[in-house]
């Protein structure tokens, strides 16, 4: 057995909360996650990991915009307001003296990132270090001004500065953690829980082995809470939103879509991939690798049940979970008769859009041509210059991609026909399945994806009268 994973390695009663910006977004917000830890510690050791308050990190990354523009001045009165909503949050429910703590620490990080943004306008070949320093603030005092008003509601916190935790490659904005990051994590953490402290750590940052400041991207949060999670082999994993769990579908786009009560891993992955926004799609990874069961709550309600996700899948004929879907779609189709044939010639194309550092979606093939999407159409121009020295390549943008979700789709007779009548006057460019025992997923066009989602939601939830809880209660009774 690996040291990563001996019972002594990790902490097994330890338990991960980690609170998105908007369960942190105010002073009510940190009063009721307060609430929430306290209340957490009856019967486990709880770790805290934090993003930045609401529109912080949006601020933040707006200055270093500005800067990089040549006004490292611009962003600084919306920056000064960012720093007392922190202040007023830490006089309002913090102690007489940690309030006064976090008042030095504010006037501390104020000219620290003004020096940084001066830097930034300075100092272009430096920009994208510069820019994760001055974001990781965002998290750094978040998780500061929480561990104050934990303390205030007798949680015995403590700050930890994730960068001693998390160490990541030098790829900075969407950095990838090294394995030591296991070691470290235990190193920090586990003494606290011993002493049965409460560790409060931001999430999204990290650092090289040289102590630079990295991110991991946007989302990354949730991520940074697995990992801490999978290092210290918890319990289980909180993922606290403003949602009472994964919902059916985009409720901005279906007013009607409900919670899930429980997912496979599988399944999340593929939800948060193409477009569920409560969970990272990064996040599964690091706990599917340990078992370690992820949980997503509603700090608003803490009451709710919310949706589990384990590695135990729920199989039912037509186990239609969600339908997720992902805008910003565009679609190209490479026609080349180079491919009849002959091998190679895919290993070829991938490695165009390897070179531009451009993640696809969605492939499907024939004989003679390959049709893929991506959503970052950044480096689309020089893409496609390489891709005509391989065949004929048309674009076409304006897509979305529509993924319909459940474990038992492939022993389902007639899902895809069910699906595909539902929508049968929407044109489809695209499907794929297969790839996936869990998803069936096509592209339409943009402008109508809203109306295909919600002919899809009623079509296998609503006009069939499916409950999930009740569908989910029957499942447990039945195992």
């Amino acid at each position: 057995m690996s040291e990563s994973t001996t019972p002594s390695a990790g902490r097994a009663d330890a338990t991960v909360l980690k609170f998105g910006g908007t369960s942190v977004a105010d002073a009510a917000a940190l009063q009721r996650v307060a609430g929430v830890v306290h209340d957490a510690q009856r019967g486990t050791r709880p770790v805290v990991v934090v993003s930045a308050l609401a529109g912080g990190t949006d601020a933040l990354l707006a200055a270093a915009d500005a800067a990089a523009s040549g006004d490292p001045k611009l962003m600084l009165p919306q920056l000064d307001a960012l720093l007392e909503r922190h202040a007023e949050i830490a006089r309002g429910l913090a102690r007489p003296e940690s309030a006064k703590g976090i008042g030095t620490v504010l006037a501390r990080a104020r000219a620290e990132i003004a020096d940084l943004l001066e830097r930034v306008a300075a100092e272009p070949e430096h920009q994208p270090a510069l820019r994760d320093e001055i974001a990781s603030y965002g998290e750094r005092l978040s998780a500061a001004l929480l561990t104050a008003v934990l303390l205030a509601a007798d949680v015995p916190a403590r700050y930890v500065d994730a960068r001693h935790c998390l160490i990541t490659d030098e790829t900075h904005g969407r950095a990838t953690p090294l394995p030591n990051t296991e070691q470290r994590t235990r190193a920090e953490l586990a003494p606290l829980l011993d002493r049965r402290l409460v560790p409060v750590l931001g999430g999204y940052i990290g650092a090289t082995l040289e102590g630079v400041t990295t991110t991991l991207g946007r989302g990354g949060s949730d991520y940074s809470a697995a990992l801490v999670g999978a290092a210290l082999a918890a319990r289980e994993i909180q993922i606290w939103t403003d949602v009472s769990g994964v919902l059916s579908a985009d409720p901005r786009v279906v007013p009607g879509a409900r919670p899930i009560p429980s997912l496979s891993y599988a399944e999340a992955a593929e939800l948060a991939y193409f477009g569920a926004k409560v969970l990272h799609p990064k996040t599964i990874q690091p706990a599917m690798e340990r078992d370690i069961p992820v949980r997503i709550c509603n700090s608003h309600a803490p009451g709710d049940p919310g949706t589990v996700v384990t590695a135990r899948g729920e199989v039912r004929a037509g186990a239609v979970k969600a339908i997720a879907h992902k805008t910003g779609i565009t679609v190209l189709q490479i026609n080349s008769t180079r491919m009849l044939g002959a091998y190679g010639f895919l290993r070829g194309l991938f490695e165009v859009f390897e070179r531009h550092q451009t993640v696809v979606d969605v492939v499907t093939t024939s004989e003679v041509s390959v049709s893929l999407t991506v959503d970052d159409a950044g480096s689309l121009p020089a893409i496609v210059a390489e891709l005509q020295a391989l065949g004929t390549v048309a674009v076409e943008s304006g897509r979305a991609i529509v993924c319909v979700v459940g474990e038992g789709l492939r022993i389902t007779p007639g899902i895809a026909a069910r699906v595909f009548a539902t929508i049968a006057d929407i044109n489809v460019s695209l499907i794929s399945q297969g790839a996936s025992r869990v998803n069936l997923t096509f592209v339409v066009e943009e402008t109508r994806v809203r109306e295909a989602v919600l002919r899809l939601h009623e079509a296998l939830f609503e006009r069939q009268g499916v409950d999930l809880g009740a569908a989910a209660a029957a499942e447990e009774l039945a195992s």
